[in-house]
């Protein structure tokens, strides 16, 4: 069987046509009218130099609606404007926020510059998001739009029909994916319409995503609330809520709809969202292939402002804004649909705020298993909570301790190592502020040289001194004969880097000393070391006798 040169131009044509079919299956026609409910007051004139074109006089609208009075209109009744008489007017898209590198682009123009929030887009501008990068948009009837990271949308139709609400947006998606919260319709001109390089989804107001597809990965719409119009120029699905259809390409009907992967089922007992890091844990989900984590704002769930892939069950997420947030977690499958979303409301507190970190500085070493902490006075702050890690990200801190004053040293001793330290304020409520910046520090277990100096022989005393501490320390210091220490021959505390022997005595002796802060933490001696003392009558001659030091 031939198929004759006739029917094959005509292909492209009845293709269109069959498009055009398939979307006003999702739309009245154009060709409907818009219905306005007359308010005390109105007349023809008026409503009409309110809605419809300038090409357009108020007499049409009169003789449409067989008004006999068009000064004397009921309250209450109804007038019906054809949608072709309204007045039209650009609609700019408003970035509702971004995350990352996103850039704009004018029409038939290479160069791209950066997008900031708050910004108005055009007809004929394009968005690319950069990796770890989105950016939501706003539209005129509110619907909103969020761009994923590795993205690229055209904004094809952005404009409204005057005052009636109504609205017709058209945005085409060239590569990655889009979360869409659309406004219901206000009238049979509304429209929310992506096109994708397979498929055309069109909406009259519903939650959705759509991906353009990537390798390994076909197009595809998910719903997640209404109901969405996925078709090309072989055919069209209706997707219905908890459903995706999956489109190879424009020669082939969008698929059947299929169910969503399932919500995973939060683990709670491992969930901790009070604190950062935030820890996230769920079940796997059969047949999942990855999962996608989120935070977004709870009040706007469509500002994004974490996202991660992962084929783990578990996930850590180091830092967020201070705010009412909302994490999701959803499934994806080996084909690239992502399933409906488990959510967990959290809060992230930025008040009171964290206090000042005093000691120890950052990269400094510090000889102490058990270093103290200090940190400024916040007024707002009922205690401190002092946090100890090995990581900066502080993913598994290994001490968490909390004081009611400005300092603080740890309850159990610390390994040798790096470790970082950050402090927050908790408040009279029980509410813990976001932790300051992390201060890194080093535990060394090398004994504390105290810098002894030379004894000082003189009228018949021997000084010893050494390198003062800090304000406020104190010094144990004990001489010994054998060098265990066992049985000193003097155990003195004094306040001041230095002691005196009012009888030294000839031979050897060993010293060894002890710092001690003003709360009573003593740390360790340092090590002994040996004064030889040839013999007494050196001590005679007014000192500066030659005494040998040993290093035990």
């Amino acid at each position: 069987m031939t198929v004759s040169s006739t029917r094959l131009t005509h292909l492209p044509w009845l293709s269109r046509l069959l498009l055009l079919a398939l979307l006003a299956a999702a739309f009245p026609s154009l060709a409907q009218d818009w219905t306005y409910r007359v308010r005390p007051g109105d007349t023809l004139w008026d409503l009409g130099g309110r809605y419809l074109k300038p090409s357009v006089p108020w007499e049409q609208l009169q003789a449409h609606n067989r008004v006999a009075d068009p000064y004397r209109l009921p309250p209450g009744s109804q007038l019906r404007f054809p949608v072709a008489w309204l007045a039209v007017q650009p609609a700019p898209a408003r970035v509702l926020a971004t995350r990352g590198k996103v850039q704009f682009g004018d029409a038939g123009q290479a160069a791209l510059r950066d997008v900031v929030d708050g910004q108005l887009l055009t007809i004929g501008q394009h968005l690319v998001t950069g990796a770890d990068a989105s950016v939501t948009l706003v539209f005129a009837d509110e619907s909103r739009l969020q761009l994923r990271e590795h993205s690229r949308l055209r904004l094809d139709q952005l404009s409204r029909y005057g005052r009636t609400g109504m609205v017709d947006t058209r945005v085409r998606l060239e590569q990655g994916r889009t979360s869409n919260r659309v406004t219901p319709a206000k009238g049979p001109a509304s429209r929310y319409i992506i096109d994708a390089p397979t498929a055309t989804s069109s909406v009259r107001g519903t939650v959705f995503r759509v991906s353009a597809g990537e390798p390994g990965h076909v197009a595809s719409t998910e719903v997640l609330q209404g109901r969405v119009q996925v078709g090309n120029r072989r055919g069209a699905r209706l997707v219905n809520p908890g459903q995706a259809t999956r489109s190879e390409s424009l020669d082939t009907r969008p698929g059947a709809a299929e169910a969503l992967l399932p919500a995973p089922r939060l683990d709670v007992a491992q969930l901790r969202l009070d604190a950062l890091p935030a820890v996230l844990a769920w079940s796997a989900v059969a047949t999942a292939a990855q999962y996608r984590v989120e935070v977004v704002r709870a009040d706007q769930p469509e500002i994004l402002l974490f996202a991660e892939q992962t084929e783990a069950t578990t996930l850590t997420i180091p830092d967020l804004p201070p705010g009412a947030l909302r994490v999701l977690v959803r499934a994806i499958s080996a084909d690239g649909v992502e399933g409906l979303d488990a959510e967990q409301d959290m809060v992230v507190r930025d008040q009171p705020a964290a206090p000042l970190t005093v000691r120890p500085v950052n990269q400094e070493t510090v000889r102490s298993a058990r270093p103290r902490f200090q940190w400024s006075q916040v007024e707002q702050a009922r205690s401190t909570v002092l946090q100890i890690a090995r990581d900066a990200q502080f993913l598994a801190p290994v001490l968490e301790q909390e004081s009611r004053g400005t300092h603080l040293r740890p309850a159990t001793d610390l390994a040798a190592g790096s470790y970082f330290w950050r402090v927050a304020s908790r408040d009279g409520d029980g509410h813990r502020g976001r932790f300051g910046q992390p201060v890194a520090l080093t535990i060394s277990d090398a004994p504390i040289d105290p810098a002894l100096q030379p004894p000082q022989a003189a009228k018949g005393q021997l000084t010893l001194r050494w390198q003062a501490g800090e304000p406020g320390q104190r010094y144990r210091v004990q001489l010994d004969r054998r060098g265990d220490f066992a049985q000193p021959l003097l155990d003195r505390e004094v306040a001041q880097p230095e002691v005196s022997l009012k009888r030294p005595w000839h031979g050897t002796l060993h010293v060894r000393v002890q710092y001690i802060d003003d709360d009573g933490y003593a740390g360790a001696f340092s090590p002994a070391q040996r004064i030889e003392l040839p013999c007494r009558t050196c001590y005679g001659a007014g000192g500066g006798a030659l005494l040998l030091w040993l290093l035990l």
